[in-house]
Parts: C-alpha cells; structure tokens; sequence
C-alpha cells in the first residue's frame, strides 16, 4: 500500500493506492449510480464484497426515500455488510459530457453531500474513492482538483473529522491525485 499524508487544519488527509473495499475508516464513500442497486468498478466491488444486506437497504431507499433514484450530487448511509468499515455512503457523482453541463458543480456537490453526511453523524474518519472517473468518464486530473480542493475547503471549517482517505485503485490515478495535492496542499 502506498501512502502519502498531508494535513490541513486539524485533519490528516491521505492517498492511499489500494482497495476502499478493504479500509477500515468509520464510513466509506461509494460512488453509486442513481438506481443504488448496484453496477461496475467501486460500486460492483462494494455491493459484492459486503453481501446483500447493503442491497436490501438500498432498495428501501429506494422504495421510500427516492423512488425515481438518488439524484446526482446527493448521498445516503447504509450499513457495511460484511465490510472492514461500519458505514458506506453512496453518492451520484456526474456522468462526464463535455464540462460544460455542470459536472463541475455536481461532482463537487457529491463530495461536500458525503461529507455533510459523514459528519451529522460524528464520523471522524472517511475514505472516498475518485468520484465519477471510471464508468462515468470524468478526467482524472479535473476531478482530482475538485476533490481534493472540496475536502480541504470542508475540513478546514469543523473539527469532527480528523482523517479523509482519498483511495485510489490505480497507480495512474494515485500519481495524478498525488501531483494535485501537492499543489493545492502545499
């Protein structure tokens, strides 16, 4: 596992190339499509590795709560299954067109949703996977400015959570994440 820190304000953030599936934070982020029943990448893995108890909540979500889907840029908790982690939030994040069609907004919004969320339950640690840059196409160095400017914009203003995971699958993505936050942390 490749790890590298850095701090801003009270909260330790990190990349970390690896496995979200296997973190053990107190909540982890996937990045779900709107129907919450599952699908490919973070979503597939999340759903198979931690069994059907997080696919019965979801469709009571589902059944209850947004029955047309969870809208883009919105997120919702449910219980880990069989995951190291106790809680997964699954957010929306935007399908990438050209820019211009407002992912730039909605891809921040799944962020600071999850972490709104992460902390009105007194989470004090979270990891989140590269919201939107598989499936849904959105490039890597774009979303990682937006990541990592959205999470220390939040953490600087609160004080509950003290540790945000950036996981990374790929070592591509860990070095674009990485040359990123060397600039905006710096």
């Amino acid at each position: 596992m490749i790890n590298c820190k850095f701090n801003i304000h009270k909260t330790v953030f990190q990349l970390i190339l690896a496995d979200i599936t296997e973190m053990d934070t107190e909540v982890i982020v996937n990045a779900a499509n709107s129907s919450l029943l599952g699908g490919g990448g973070v979503d597939g893995s999340i759903h198979q590795k931690g069994g059907p108890s997080i696919l019965n909540e979801c469709k009571k979500i589902r059944r209850y709560s947004f029955p047309d889907g969870l809208p883009t840029g919105n997120a919702v908790l449910t219980s880990a299954g069989n995951l190291k982690t106790s809680f997964i939030i699954h957010t929306v994040g935007p399908i990438w067109s050209d820019g211009f069609h407002g992912e730039p907004e909605f891809l921040k919004k799944a962020y600071v949703s999850s972490l709104k969320l992460a902390l009105s339950k007194g989470f004090s640690s979270i990891s989140f996977p590269s919201i939107s840059t598989g499936t849904y196409k959105y490039p890597l160095k774009e979303a990682s400015v937006i990541a990592i400017s959205t999470i220390k914009d939040f953490v600087a203003t609160q004080e509950i959570i003290s540790r945000v995971a950036m996981v990374l699958f790929s070592i591509k993505t860990y070095k674009i994440y990485l040359a990123s936050a060397q600039e905006i942390l710096k």
